[in-house]
């Protein structure tokens, strides 16, 4: 009986530090994120907007909550922003690079209620155009725009049906695209399952992983059908229902491209508002999305 309460009392104490200890590392983590804030200075408009403390926590996290790397490579990010715009672009912009669906926000969530972009480079075509980085860069935005409540981060199924080296992206633009991610896009990403790759991707992966930093690096999950392993680990993410048959669920993937426009152009506007700049875009006319053709004098 005495060694039971010992145990209990026991218990309680090693709550009570655990209380504290999170406490304290709750309260050093708040104060680098003042840290931080005050190294950047004033700020006004949309970089305003975007430093929120919730984002300054993702850059220190991804230097390692030192204050003097996060404030670089926020200023990095802001100047980017200020310069690329990501925020300005119009689905109707990007709309045809994705007529195929290589890439598309899922009507689902995984099981933590976080956004997810479906890929499916196999769906590619022809080489990549001036459009590929913004049509891509519009759907994480857009992603985000989409995050439930309390969620900061989403999740990437990439599916490999028909993957060739013929249909597959440039190293170049695979490294463009690693780099944007992980330097304006901190701990965005919080897991990309790339789902029954061929042999033949091996060469290309080993191109472009030493684009990758160690923390992107480790959310990259491969998936093989024949390894129950990594089947498990796909699917303690995801709601077997609602995950495509392409990926080893019981749900059907189709992907229809004005219905998705409507969406994204709905969202275009969501996005105005959020931004500031409240405009309605041209190819919106009565709530639907028409699709517009590019004319030249």
């Amino acid at each position: 009986m005495f060694l039971r309460r010992k145990k209990s009392q026991n218990h309680g104490e090693d709550e009570h530090i655990e209380r504290d200890a999170k406490g304290t590392e709750c309260f050093l983590y708040n104060f680098q994120v003042s840290e931080l804030k005050a190294a950047i200075g004033p700020l006004s408009g949309r970089s305003l907007k975007y430093c929120t403390d919730a984002c300054l926590r993702r850059y220190l996290e991804a230097r390692n909550w030192n204050v003097d790397k996060a404030k670089k490579m926020l200023e990095e990010t802001l100047k980017w922003r200020a310069t690329f715009k990501p925020e300005e672009i119009h689905w109707h912009e990007v709309a045809k690079e994705g007529e195929c669906g290589k890439v598309s926000r899922a009507n689902f969530c995984d099981r933590y209620g976080r956004t997810v972009l479906i890929m499916r480079p196999g769906l590619q075509k022809a080489a990549c155009t001036e459009s590929t980085i913004p049509h891509l860069i519009y759907l994480i935005e857009n992603s985000i725009l989409n995050l439930g409540e309390g969620q900061e981060q989403m999740s990437w199924l990439i599916d490999f049906s028909g993957w060739t080296l013929n249909t597959n992206i440039s190293v170049k633009v695979a490294r463009d695209i690693s780099y944007i991610l992980q330097n304006h896009y901190p701990e965005r990403l919080n897991v990309a399952f790339l789902y029954n790759p061929p042999r033949i991707f091996e060469a290309f992966w080993k191109a472009i992983k030493y684009f990758l930093d160690p923390r992107t690096f480790h959310k990259v999950k491969f998936v093989y059908p024949k390894n129950k392993e990594s089947v498990e680990l796909m699917k303690s993410y995801f709601d077997i229902d609602n995950l495509p048959s392409e990926f080893g669920g019981k749900a059907t993937l189709k992907y229809d491209h004005e219905e998705f426009s409507g969406l994204m152009a709905q969202d275009d506007i969501k996005t105005a508002k959020f931004w500031g700049f409240d405009e309605k875009p041209d190819n919106i006319v009565d709530g639907h999305y028409q699709h517009l053709e590019h004319q030249s004098n």
